[in-house]
């Protein structure tokens, strides 16, 4: 059972995270990510980012750059957050944003294909 203070620093942790990537992370591989969800260790020793992106193509070289950005990542939320202990980050992707448009796009198919 997760904690309510994990949930609070995992959802404290997205937002950062989030804005830190649209504002301050410059590496030209992270772009166009959608942060899904983050789970944090109860001890805070490291926490798991999900993501996503709706380009399928881009995803080694999106993960590339969040691992390079990982470190830069969790010093700057150490200054910003007032933890104790600053947990690990590690990226890890999320398929359900690409699953879930592929399901809607086979769903439009067969409303098309229906005769009227």
């Amino acid at each position: 059972m997760v904690s309510r203070r994990t949930q609070r620093v995992a959802e404290q942790l997205k937002s950062e995270i989030a804005r830190m990537l649209l504002e301050e992370v410059t590496d030209p591989r992270i772009e166009l990510v959608t942060l899904t969800r983050v789970d944090v260790a109860p001890d805070l020793s490291h926490a798991l980012v999900f993501w996503s992106s709706l380009d399928a193509t881009t995803r080694d070289r999106i993960e590339e750059g969040l691992e390079s950005a990982a470190s830069f990542l969790r010093r700057r939320l150490a200054r910003q957050l007032s933890l104790k202990r600053m947990p690990e980050l590690r990226f890890c992707y999320d398929p359900s944003l690409a699953l879930g448009s592929r399901t809607l796009a086979l769903l439009r198919s067969l409303s098309d294909d229906e005769p009227a």
